[in-house]
């Protein structure tokens, strides 16, 4: 199984996270199964790759830790094939999303945070 991980902070307000977070998904091909106001769950949209392969993505908001201006936010990218090779499916989605979320105007990343 391959499984890709990143937490981050982010500089944006609680409030005002979540309907982007849903965008940025979106924007990525990626479905909402499942949202709650500190996790969604994400699967990518089927039609162009086998059903091994369909990424799912994990979005877990730390508000516990979360200041008035930052947020804490932990990706967890993954799929049921083997990561036989360094630029797998899984891995690719991962870095797609990734540049969405650094490239995202409504917000910045704060902070690389330990994993």
């Amino acid at each position: 199984m391959a499984r890709y991980t990143r937490s981050i902070k982010i500089t944006i307000s609680l409030d005002r996270l979540l309907p982007l977070l849903i965008e940025v998904l979106k924007s990525c091909d990626f479905e909402i199964l499942y949202e709650s106001d500190d996790y969604i769950m994400a699967r990518e949209s089927p039609g162009n790759i086998s059903f091994t392969k369909l990424v799912t993505v994990d979005v877990l908001i730390d508000k516990s830790k979360a200041t008035a201006q930052q947020v804490p936010i932990n990706f967890v990218v993954k799929n049921e094939e083997l990561p036989l090779q360094v630029n797998n499916h899984c891995r690719q989605i991962f870095e797609l999303l990734q540049e969405a979320v650094n490239n995202n105007p409504d917000w910045q990343v704060a902070e690389e945070l330990a994993t």
